[in-house]
């Protein structure tokens, strides 16, 4: 057994887990996840899940759905420092795809007013949820990741119909952005808080 601290509680934790499984465990949930999905490989793509690790007085961040738990560190999951890790991944996610109904709804949560990076809306995180669907869970593999830096996207080979393809659906069901456009007051793109209702609850209160 792995001993570490998260967010003040002493907790012990299996050899191998990662520091969300042993947060989730603990029914701590305050760390946000995107692209991680049980039952599928986890890869940190969108880095939405970041904490902050203390290990010999010293302080650094990471993605906490591929960091193994290690014994004797600190890990503090909704610090101010984390917070703003946080705020500028939503800001840049965003920047992707800006009528996404979750990626709205988490910069109401952490209090995202504006967009500080160009808005070029692509429709796709590249968070690879369905690819890792697709071919994990799915057995097919009809489609996968193509091209670099801003050209980098998901499609099938050649972006023809793949035989393999059987039209499940289960890309379009794990898709973290695409399953909801949202319907807000202002123009497309624009950040409204209009998801919040009326009582601007915060799920993720700071512990500082």
């Amino acid at each position: 057994m792995v001993n570490l601290v998260i967010d003040g509680q002493s907790v012990q934790a299996e050899d191998g887990w990662t520091i969300l499984e042993t947060a989730r465990y603990y029914g701590i949930d305050t760390i946000p996840t995107l692209c991680c999905q049980e039952g599928l490989s986890t890869d940190s793509s969108c880095r939405l899940c970041v904490v902050e690790i203390i290990s010999r007085g010293r302080s650094r961040l990471s993605a906490s759905c591929t960091f193994p738990v290690q014994e004797g560190i600190e890990v503090v999951t909704n610090s101010e420092k984390v917070r703003k890790a946080r705020r500028v991944i939503i800001e840049l996610l965003l920047a992707s795809c800006p009528n996404s109904k979750t990626l709205q709804c988490l910069a109401s949560r952490y209090g995202v007013d504006k967009l500080r990076f160009r808005v070029e809306d692509r429709g796709c995180i590249l968070c690879g949820l369905c690819v890792r669907m697709c071919e994990e869970q799915m057995g097919a593999g009809a489609i996968g990741f193509f091209g670099r830096g801003t050209e980098r996207e998901v499609a099938m080979p050649f972006h023809q119909r793949s035989e393999i393809c059987r039209e499940c659906g289960a890309c379009l069901y794990v898709c973290p952005v695409c399953e909801l456009q949202c319907r807000g007051p202002r123009d497309p793109g624009d950040l409204c808080s209009g998801c919040l209702d009326a009582l601007r609850l915060d799920p993720f209160p700071s512990r500082d």
